[in-house]
């Protein structure tokens, strides 16, 4: 049996060992992946909380827009550099969290890999700022680059990444190759020909191999347009073999021990469908699976009344056919010997009493609906092992509340279970 996972019965998944697997010193990056909405963001901080109270380094990356974890965890504003979480640590342990900035981490790799006047000239390029703004799959990319920079620096001993909100939980896998081929590939060859081919060679080459098709390119984006791209891919020439060597070696990164994913899902059909197919996509791509941490999972302090028999009661109290219990006979209510206005006392508490078996029965039925949901994936991936989350009555906003998702991970089982 694998770290991270805990044997249970037959009948039931493993549960997910979250202490131990941040107590695991050999784990040195987690990945909290999945479709969007079902808390990966609340998910990657509240492990970050925890792993820093049990002494580990850790550092979070999130990508989430709505900025809700540098508001959970106390600071002003995250940017794309790692601060520090001065209440977090514990046990001699830290916790910094950082969130991405695309287009600074774009910019970095500019910095870092073109002399000063090159680099000028790329951050200047009007081709350039849109695709380091905004082309598809850039914000993956450059989550992978900047998860590449964190290891590298060796300044934390386990870092926690968020994965971006994307259209598909695929996208994370396959954003770094498609940018990687995007950038060496056969368009930014062809563009890149005519600066590579120098004198009247490359003049005749241009006017006659090169003319239709720069005819072509121009009436689809702009004769502007199409010089800016141009004159980036030559600026660019030099970097590109980089951009595809980085993104294989974040993606072997991903592949190697000391690396743990955790899929993230709410027990709801899509979600859980999306937690499937991302199972399935890890295991062929031959990734480390911790696991799969089940948010908002709904639970009872009285499951032992069925959702059938709430109704029932509530049926009897709203129609006043309910009969008292005494000596353990049942009989109807002395109407005679109850005081004044104790009738409507008493409608009042059974038109309650009603509501709440109503509210309960209710309850009961979403326990059902979500276990139902939780046994078909489990049907088809019995091996990962889950930790479920209890729904919490309100959204995560101070460290408090991510210490209290932290100790729910770490128990895996839902409210009520």
């Amino acid at each position: 049996m694998s770290e991270g996972v805990d044997t249970v019965g037959l009948d039931t998944p493993p549960r997910l060992a979250v202490d131990r697997l941040l107590d695991d010193r050999e784990t040195r990056i987690i990945v909290c992946c999945g479709a969007g909405g079902v808390g990966k963001t609340t998910t990657a901080a509240a492990l970050g909380v925890r792993a820093a109270a049990r002494g580990r380094k850790a550092v979070v990356l999130t990508i989430d827009p709505a900025r809700r974890l540098a508001q959970s965890m106390g600071i002003d504003s995250l940017d794309n550099t790692p601060r520090k979480v001065a209440t977090a640590g514990g046990g001699g342990g830290e916790l910094h969290a950082m969130m991405l900035d695309m287009k600074r981490t774009f910019d970095e790799i500019v910095e870092a890999h073109a002399d000063g006047e090159r680099a000028r000239a790329i951050l200047a390029n009007p081709f350039y700022q849109s695709l380091s703004a905004g082309f598809a799959g850039t914000q993956e990319y450059m989550a992978m680059e900047k998860l590449g920079q964190l290891r590298a620096r060796d300044d934390w001993d386990l870092i926690i990444v968020d994965t971006p909100p994307s259209r598909s939980a695929l996208d994370f896998l396959d954003a770094p190759k498609r940018l990687g081929s995007f950038l060496d590939g056969k368009f930014i060859r062809v563009l890149m020909a005519p600066a590579k081919v120098g004198g009247r060679a490359g003049m005749k080459f241009l006017n006659v191999g090169m003319s239709m098709m720069t005819g072509t390119l121009s009436k689809l984006m702009g004769a502007s347009l199409l010089k800016d791209v141009q004159t980036f891919v030559a600026a660019m020439d030099t970097m590109f073999g980089g951009f595809r060597t980085r993104a294989d070696a974040t993606f072997r990164l991903l592949q190697a021990p000391g690396t743990a994913f955790l899929v993230v899902a709410a027990p709801e059909p899509d979600a859980l469908r999306e937690a499937a197919y991302f199972v399935e996509r890890l295991a062929a791509e031959r990734m480390p699976l911790a696991g799969l941490v089940l948010n908002r999972v709904h639970g009872s302090g009285a499951d032992q009344l069925s959702a059938e028999r709430a109704l029932a009661a509530a049926e009897n109290l709203e129609e006043g056919g309910i009969v008292d219990q005494e000596s353990g006979k049942a009989g109807l209510r002395d109407t005679a010997a109850e005081p004044p206005g104790a009738d409507d006392d008493t409608t009042a508490v059974d038109r309650i009493t009603a509501g709440l078996l109503r509210l309960h029965a209710e309850r009961m039925q979403v326990i059902a609906r979500e276990q139902r949901t939780r046994d078909r994936f489990t049907s088809l991936h019995p091996e990962v092992a889950v930790a479920e989350v209890a729904a919490l009555p309100g959204d995560v906003h101070d460290l408090a509340g991510l210490r209290a998702i932290g100790e729910r991970l770490a128990a895996g089982v839902s409210a009520g279970a």
